[in-house]
C-alpha cells in the first residue's frame, strides 16, 4: 500500500545574519501557518535568542 503524501512540508528557519538554520515541519493546510514562518530561537554563534524566518530549502 502506497502512503499518501502528508499534510506536513519540512522548511528550513535560518538566521540572515550569521547563516546558521534549524530545519522543522509546518502543517500547509492549517491558516495559521500560512506565509513565512518566524520564531525565536537560539543562535549559538550569536549566544543569544534572536528572530530566525523562514528560508528556501536547497535539494
Amino acid at each position: 500500500m502506497a502512503s499518501k503524501k502528508g499534510s506536513k512540508e519540512v522548511i528550513k528557519l535560518e538566521n540572515k545574519e550569521t547563516g546558521y538554520f534549524y530545519t522543522t515541519t509546518k502543517n500547509t493546510k492549517s491558516e495559521n501557518t500560512a506565509g513565512k514562518m518566524k520564531m525565536r530561537k537560539y543562535d549559538p554563534k550569536l549566544r543569544k535568542h534572536v528572530v530566525f524566518t523562514e528560508g528556501k530549502m536547497s535539494h
